[in-house]
């Protein structure tokens, strides 16, 4: 199972949550392979040129399956045409989150601050054209602000150095973040949805506090490469699904704030292709550089 960013992030918890029950049906081994880097398009890649054989697949979501080949010139895999889809995850609000001794609390202050010494506040994220990549981007898009991107390898690094007060702010999801927020090792501004999240209820929207039209909801899927056999994609749909509809799992998914949506096949394929036209069309002309 390829994990396309470092261990620790939240594609990675879903991993690790998924894989050894999914080792279980299938009564064999299931190993989990993070391939960080280029936004996730290094381990999407591996994923797409892996034989379609039933014995690779992969999480892929918001940012290599929709916002990164929007982004690209020339993507090194077609997000519709190189995979099969096996089914959905979970779909789930962002955090904005800053460091607990930052004297920032809302999102008018990261404005006001940006206003007051433009280009002193930095933005970190698992890499450029990820979906923190993006959460940023808007919100200086929106507010009218200049906003310096600072771009990792994975989540966990970014983390690190938001928490030592290296940079501003990150975008990051709260399952992975909720354990730090709870510690008061980090402070959660806003979440980045239309509505609050359900794991942090206190929290207001971006929206609600003057960002009109903010709305970015990741989702993560499960795929296979192209060609993969359809009585292969059918057994393996079959079993996530099961294992996503165990209440375990669907307590654990839903108290890192998110809502467990498994599909059909066809009914992930569609979802994929609606978000790749979704962001291709709000991306069009950003001239956010990703080569």
């Amino acid at each position: 199972m390829i994990v396309p960013f470092t261990p620790g992030g939240g594609t990675d918890l879903y991993a690790r949550l998924l894989s050894p029950k999914l080792a279980d049906a299938l009564a064999q081994q299931v190993v989990v392979d993070n391939r960080a880097g280029a936004g996730g398009a290094i381990g999407a890649e591996l994923a797409a040129k892996a034989p379609p054989d039933g014995y690779t697949i992969w999480i892929g979501q918001t940012a290599n399956l929709a916002i990164g080949p929007a982004l690209r010139r020339k993507s090194p895999y077609d997000p519709t045409k190189d995979f099969a889809p096996i089914t959905m995850v979970q779909r789930a609000s962002s955090a904005l989150v800053v460091s607990a001794t930052s004297p920032i609390r809302t999102v008018k202050d990261v404005i006001a601050l940006a206003r007051k010494t433009p280009g002193s506040v930095t933005y970190g994220s698992a890499g450029v054209g990820t979906t923190g990549h993006i959460n940023g981007y808007l919100v200086g898009k929106i507010a009218g602000i200049e906003l310096v991107h600072v771009p990792y390898k994975g989540a966990s690094p970014a983390m690190l150095d938001l928490q030592a007060g290296r940079i501003t702010l990150m975008a990051t999801s709260i399952g992975s973040s909720a354990g730090l927020i709870k510690q008061e090792r980090i402070r959660a501004i806003a979440t980045t949805s239309t509505k609050r999240a359900r794991a942090l209820p206190d929290v207001p929207t971006a929206a609600e506090q003057g960002l009109t039209g903010y709305d970015v909801t990741s989702w993560h899927a499960i795929l296979a490469p192209a060609r993969t056999p359809g009585p292969v994609i059918a057994r393996l749909n079959k079993d996530l699904v099961a294992i996503l509809k165990l209440p375990d799992t669907q307590e654990k998914l839903s108290s890192e704030g998110g809502d467990v949506i498994p599909a059909t096949p066809e009914e992930t394929a569609g979802i994929i292709r609606s978000e790749v036209a979704k962001w291709a069309k709000l991306l069009k002309g950003a001239n956010i550089p990703v080569e």
